[in-house]
């Protein structure tokens, strides 16, 4: 997708604004041709910017800061993810049971209890 076109799909987003984004490396759109190619994600981090800046008023001093806070809960979600799932494949069903079992105690224990689901 060219700029123009993001731009169009877009409403209170103009092109300078994207084009500032760019610079400041929030957006990183392919730069072949000398133009910009966004694919879905490019997009979808304009989206968030945008509506960061325009529901949330979060102001373009602050969007660095919330950007990368950002970056990091979503990366952190993927690897717990990928832990997860390691977990689930590797781990055998008694010992799985017991870790359960040892999660659940804590958050009784922690005062912020509720029932951990099984996976398997």
């Amino acid at each position: 997708m060219k700029i123009d076109f993001v731009v169009a799909q877009m409403p209170g987003v103009q092109r300078p604004d994207l084009e500032r984004w760019i610079l400041n490396e929030w957006v990183k759109p392919d730069a072949g041709c000398g133009d910009y190619e966004f694919c879905e994600i490019d997009v979808a981090r304009a989206r968030l910017i945008r509506d960061l800046r325009d529901d949330l008023d979060v102001n373009e001093e602050a969007l660095p800061v919330v950007l990368l806070l950002l970056d990091q809960l979503y990366d952190l979600r993927r690897r717990l993810h990928d832990i997860s799932a390691a977990i689930d494949q590797t781990v055998p069903m008694d010992v799985l049971a017991d870790l359960v079992g040892h999660l659940a105690k804590r958050k009784r224990d922690s005062g912020d209890w509720q029932p951990l689901p099984t996976s398997r």
